[in-house]
């Protein structure tokens, strides 16, 4: 079904991977881990045939789907309704333009060939399972969490979350033999990663799933594959442990303890040769048998004299923001509508300073809508936001639509920064794990996980006193989400927050809520916790 050899992964240049085996066949079920960075994103793009391989062999049997990150939609796509998008997974959408074309030629000409052509068709078209298509894909994507009626509007005029479910309801639909799935429970609440769990652990394709959910991880996987950085030149590597998430931890830690037992005894062993060669290498009669220790000291080191690296802890800091008024934020009569789409109405609320306030609504409520339109991203219909005194704003989009993908790390770094030199842009860039030569990377070759950081890393350079946040925690490794909701719960600036993630809502300790579409504040209490992933 899927059978890797020897294959290559680079980056910009850089080689993340190399003589990468392994192979993925009907029912398994394999969780694809590792640091962010480590190249798996970059691997899933070329197992999809999203990219060509640096080197080595990708032999795919059968159907794929495959699930990217971010995905984008062309014009063609976006325009066309999210029923019309599903159906295309199996080509249902072009084969009812083919049959109404033969049904108007036979009409046109009622001969035996034209109506013999339509009849054809419209039987493949029901053996096929086309006229029970519709609600199939209906009840598809009512378990991924999408409501029916979302279905009817142009993709264009969905919300992210809602174009990544609808393009992750296509890839099911399809019926692919394969499934490569990169952060598949991104946007899902929790009643629709319910599904999506109950669905994989059914499916009898062959699954590799990209993930940083830990109950998807432990729940529909049996086996690991771990991508890790290391070795002299950083390379990475790949190990493999059969059964789920929590198994693998400790199959790994017991695996790295032996890793660095066998490194530390070989360069025990070389400390001890090249003893040996310093003392007899210098006397003409023990310069063979010097020679002959050194090419076993090179065999030795070649096996590798470091042990694994110990997972780097993330350590992150907010500065203190400057000091703005009372009132930071100011929001009055605020409506937004695309075409005949009406997101939310008269939706009107006021911030203190210092104040966290989040944004809770289903998908389509208009959360991402209003963090856009306060960050003056896109206008409102009707309405006003007006920022109080000395109020600097800070935007957090989920689509990392304000990274250029074309310019290094650095040079954003710069554009968002208040005159730092390039060693504190380094520092601070080195404080989210994006370090050495990736700061001169191209942004668009950064995996998810890392852009989000590099987003995260302007905000903490802009030094703003209101951020406005959206989903700021998806693609982010536990040991980064946890640094971020510790550096966020103490800094003393004003905040407004859309999220599913109930952990870093809980240590943000919002305020108040704003529950869109309708606009209703309410005072925080952790009664609500509950309430968090499933809006």
């Amino acid at each position: 079904m899927l059978t890797v050899r020897d294959l290559r992964v680079d980056v910009g240049g850089v080689v993340l991977l190399d003589g990468v085996t392994f192979t993925v066949r009907a029912g398994d079920k394999v969780g694809l881990v590792g640091r962010n960075g480590a190249g798996k994103t970059t691997m899933l793009k070329i197992l999809g045939s999203a990219e060509p391989p640096a080197h080595g062999q990708v032999r795919r049997e059968g159907g794929v789907g495959y699930l990217p990150q971010d995905p984008r939609l062309d014009d063609t796509a976006a325009a066309r309704t999210g029923l019309e998008h599903v159906l295309s997974g199996r080509g249902f959408d072009e084969a009812v333009v083919r049959m109404e074309k033969l049904r108007v030629a036979m009409e046109e000409d009622p001969s035996p060939r034209a109506v013999d052509r339509y009849s054809r068709a419209e039987e493949r078209f029901r053996l096929e399972g086309g006229y029970q298509a519709d609600s199939d894909v209906r009840r598809l994507a009512s378990g991924l969490g999408l409501a029916d009626d979302r279905l009817d509007l142009p993709v264009s005029a969905l919300s992210g979350g809602e174009r990544r479910r609808v393009e992750l309801a296509r890839i099911l639909f399809a019926g692919s033999d394969l499934l490569l799935l990169d952060e598949p429970t991104n946007h899902l609440d929790s009643d629709a990663k319910e599904w999506l769990l109950e669905y994989m652990r059914r499916y009898r394709g062959g699954l590799l799933v990209i993930s940083h959910d830990l109950d998807l991880l432990d729940e529909a996987i049996t086996r690991v594959i771990h991508l890790d950085r290391g070795g002299h030149d950083d390379t990475g590597t790949m190990y493999e442990y059969k059964g789920t998430y929590s198994k693998y931890l400790s199959q790994r830690e017991a695996d790295e303890e032996r890793r660095r037992k066998e490194a530390a005894g070989r360069a025990k062993e070389v400390e001890r040769l090249q003893g040996v060669v310093d003392r007899f290498g210098a006397k003409a009669t023990k310069a063979t048998m010097a020679h002959s220790i050194e090419k076993r000291i090179a065999r030795i080191e070649a096996e590798g004299t470091e042990g694994p690296r110990q997972a780097r802890q993330a350590r992150v800091r907010f500065p203190d923001p400057p000091r703005a008024g009372r009132t930071v934020l100011e929001v009055e009569d605020l409506s937004v509508t695309y075409g005949d789409n009406h997101v939310f109405a008269d939706v009107t609320f006021s911030m203190g300073r210092g104040e966290r306030m989040l944004v809770m609504g289903f998908n389509g409520a208009g959360k991402t809508s209003l963090l856009r339109t306060v960050a003056s991203v896109q206008e409102p219909t009707t309405g006003r936001v007006d920022l109080g005194l000395d109020v600097v704003a800070g935007y957090y989009a989920q689509e990392h639509e304000g990274l250029d993908p074309h310019r290094s790390l650095l040079d954003q770094l710069r554009d968002a920064a208040t005159g730092q030199s390039e060693s504190e842009l380094r520092a601070l860039l080195g404080m989210f794990g994006l370090t050495g030569d990736k700061v001169f990377q191209e942004a668009g070759t950064l995996s998810g996980g890392e852009k989000t950081k590099l987003a995260l890393t302007q905000l903490v350079a802009g030094r703003h006193n209101l951020l406005l946040l959206d989903e700021p925690t998806n693609n982010l490794d536990p040991g980064s989400r946890e640094a971020v909701a510790e550096s966020l719960a103490e800094w003393p600036g004003s905040i407004v927050l859309v999220s599913h993630d109930p952990d870093f809502v809980r240590a943000l300790r919002p305020d108040r809520v704003l529950l869109m579409p309708d606009g209703d504040v309410d005072h925080w209490s952790d009664d609500m916790l509950d309430m968090v992933a499933l809006a």
